[in-house]
């Protein structure tokens, strides 16, 4: 795991010279509020769409949590540190976020009457 730890550090820091980060900060939050206004203003399919997303999303996060350290060469009997927990909770939850957000318009279309 400490592997994957350094090669987010050194992604990060890579990163940190090529975009600045009151950028991409700024850019995180346009897209919370967007997403926020978007579940504030939902209508008719869209507000009925969005438990459905949100149940795909949480059982994504629950799958990833499980087979995310497989995938990395790793096991959860391996994980020591809170890091370790933090960065496979935070994948997992990215994951399952991703899901979520890729379904709920998906999920609209075919539930539109």
């Amino acid at each position: 795991m400490y592997e994957i730890w350094l090669g987010l550090n050194i992604f990060f820091e890579i990163a940190l010279t090529a975009l600045p980060l009151p950028l991409l900060i700024g850019y995180g939050v346009v897209l919370v509020g967007l997403f926020v206004l978007a579940l504030v203003f939902a209508r008719g399919a869209f507000r009925r769409a969005l438990m459905p997303a949100v149940v795909l999303g949480v059982i994504v996060l629950v799958i990833g949590f499980f087979l995310l350290p497989g995938l990395t060469r790793s096991s959860l009997g391996e994980m020591g540190y809170w890091v370790d927990w933090a960065t496979l909770i935070g994948l997992a939850a990215a994951c399952g976020g991703l899901v979520a957000a890729l379904a709920w318009p998906a999920i609209a279309l075919m539930r539109r009457s």
